[in-house]
């Protein structure tokens, strides 16, 4: 009877096996090719039908170098900043996220690196589920046997919700700041970035303390260095910049944040040692499920070389 049962057992997973592989998306598709649309965009144009709304979204696709260096920068210190280093998935990151998922009983960290955020973008759902992060997990790996670490974040930045039906930095940047993307400031690009873990709440059009608080913590990260995201791998020539004015936030009398200098320019910094102290540790950025600090005001993080470990709450 025990023999039937394995038996019975064994057969399920090769045929669940045999069903994954069947359907498991091909990548190189995308190796050249822009995405039409993604499995997030669709899934949003379907609530949008359920509840009686127009199902339209803005996506625009530009090229790499039509995206402000300011902006990927903003993206990698806030979301990932070991995209270079690990190969889809970043093991430590995801411990760390575990941990903090134990302690605090829940599920809400993810660990997510950039390529798993893309996998999920492009193919999956936001479930939670263990079947569908097992799915992110390979088709993350997929990403990057066959993809380029500069296209697959290409990609990222192009499809990632930015807002309500805003999809990528392209129509994020005409949506918020009315410019294109390769003209976003750092503060602009920074704000942009706070929004990510979750655009429809933390608008970047009407910030909240978590948001400007957010926004603060990652403009101090790119000047200390968010200039070796890209020093070792990416040659692309800088887009064409311009004189630009504070992105149009409406600042309340209750915005404590306070910034010193002029915060839309960030001055060359000089390239760290070359053996960082392996003990450093980075202030973590206030997550969407957090409770708002009594200040947006961000401490100043220590002036040490960036950790490794994804973004928490990912």
């Amino acid at each position: 009877m025990v023999k039937r049962l394995a038996i019975i057992a064994l057969a399920i997973l090769a045929a669940w096996l045999l069903f994954e592989w069947i359907r498991f998306p091909d990548v190189r598709e995308y190796a050249d090719e822009a995405p039409e649309t993604t499995a997030f965009m669709e899934q949003r144009k379907k609530e949008l039908a359920r509840e009686g709304e127009e199902a339209t979204i803005d996506y625009r696709f530009v090229p790499y170098e039509r995206i402000s260096s300011n902006f990927r920068r903003a993206v990698l210190v806030s979301e990932d900043n070991a995209f270079w280093d690990h190969e889809g998935v970043d093991v430590e990151g995801f411990k760390e996220a575990m941990k903090r998922n134990w302690e605090e009983k829940s599920l809400g960290a993810g660990g997510s690196t950039i390529t798993q955020q893309l996998a999920k973008n492009l193919y999956l759902s936001p479930s939670r589920n263990p079947v569908r992060k097992l799915r992110e997990f390979l088709i993350a790996r997929s990403l990057e046997k066959h993809l380029s670490k500069k296209r697959i974040l290409e990609l990222y930045l192009n499809v990632v919700e930015l807002g309500e039906r805003v999809y990528g930095a392209e129509a994020a940047a005409r949506h918020y700041f009315g410019k294109s993307a390769g003209s976003l400031s750092p503060r602009e690009a920074a704000l942009l970035a706070g929004a990510l873990p979750n655009p429809r709440v933390m608008k970047p059009d009407d910030p909240n303390g978590r948001l400007r608080a957010r926004r603060d913590i990652i403009l101090s990260r790119m000047k200390r260095w968010g200039h070796l995201a890209e020093e070792e791998v990416l040659k692309a020539p800088e887009p064409e910049q311009v004189e630009e004015t504070l992105p149009p936030v409406e600042e309340t009398e209750t915005d404590t944040a306070t910034e010193t200098g002029d915060p839309t320019e960030i001055e060359p910094l000089e390239p760290p040692a070359e053996e960082p102290p392996a003990t450093t540790t980075e202030e973590p950025l206030p997550s969407a499920e957090d409770p708002p600090a009594s200040t947006a005001t961000a401490p100043p993080p220590a002036e040490t070389a960036p950790p490794t470990g994804a973004a928490p709450g990912r």
